[in-house]
């Protein structure tokens, strides 16, 4: 089969799709795309079904040569993309020729970028998905980040006849680029914080420390003060849940975050603004706002309605 082959692999590179479900009591979280939304437009660009596995390239891109003719995209933050020395637009798919080399560089206004090709890549599924699991060591490629050397076989090596170049509308881009107010709705143990340590945290700005990763970005800000002295017995979190541990520094718990979990859980944040943690960088800043549950289901499916109507125009 024709391969991608990885002249440099950038600073943390893996094989990512939508994640593995199920999981939960065997205490494997789903892993998967940090910015869904990049990942779910860039395959559409390229032809694919939302959840076919692309490279998820994180803070350095890295460097690629291609062995056979494709239709690739690249989504997510902007990381100056070259091909051949050429720039190329983000945000775009373009069609690329056996032995033409594309070079992605630092991202500018995110953390991630992605590598969409046409077909996806050759890889088998560990529990129903290629997806990347560091913490654990499975899926992707041998469960770890891409290394210098190394191939990837491209499971479709034909373009198909009808396809075109095509790039997101300019309005879908000016709401992806929202990113730095996360709404959330009400953690279970939210009682356990009292009226002013709740108004400190939908108030004042908490900063991403160089700690974080995909298992959860560590916050840097005014600490949050328990108001009981009670212990919590450890129960199930979920993707989203925002710890707050004995030092009051919250904790956003991310795409490969632990099962269980025993801190207080002051809130979640929702299923829309989900992309947007994946795309903040260490020592950005992040502002919380509250909403209400139907709010955010609300927010939800609207979110998802205008990814289904954001028209694809052909370049």
């Amino acid at each position: 089969m024709p391969a991608l082959h990885i002249l440099s692999p950038g600073f943390l590179t893996t094989i990512q799709d939508a994640g593995r479900f199920g999981f939960a009591t065997l205490g494997v979280s789903p892993a998967g795309a940090a910015d869904m939304i990049a990942l779910r437009l860039g395959n559409r660009l390229v032809d694919n079904e939302e959840n076919t596995g692309a490279l998820e390239m994180t803070l350095v891109g890295g460097t690629f040569a291609f062995e056979c003719d494709n239709l690739i995209a690249l989504t997510g933050a902007d990381c100056e993309p070259a091909l051949d020395d050429a720039s190329v637009p983000m945000w775009a798919s373009m069609f690329v020729r056996a032995g033409q080399t594309l070079q992605c560089r630092a991202t500018k206004n995110g953390a991630r970028s992605y590598l969409c090709v046409h077909g996806g890549f050759k890889i088998p599924p560990v529990m129903n998905s290629v997806a990347t699991h560091l913490q654990s060591g499975i899926g992707g490629k041998e469960g770890r980040a891409l290394k210098k050397g190394e191939a990837l076989e491209i499971a479709s090596a034909t373009v198909p006849q009808n396809a075109v170049a095509r790039r997101i509308n300019p309005e879908a881009l000016r709401y992806l680029r929202e990113k730095n107010t996360l709404r959330v709705t009400r953690g279970p143990q939210a009682d356990f914080f009292s009226s002013e340590t709740l108004q400190t945290f939908y108030s004042k700005p908490y900063r991403v420390t160089e700690s974080s990763n995909r298992v959860g970005l560590r916050l840097q800000g005014e600490p949050l003060t328990r108001n009981t002295s009670a212990e919590m017995i450890t129960e199930g979190v979920s993707l989203g849940a925002i710890q707050v541990p004995g030092d009051g520094q919250p904790i956003i718990l991310f795409v490969e975050h632990p099962t269980t979990g025993g801190y207080p859980k002051i809130a979640n944040v929702i299923s829309a603004d989900l992309p947007r943690v994946g795309q903040l960088r260490p020592r950005e800043e992040v502002y919380f706002a509250w909403v209400r549950f139907e709010e955010a289901v609300k927010l939800y499916r609207k979110q998802e309605e205008f990814l289904k109507s954001a028209a694809l125009y052909q370049n």
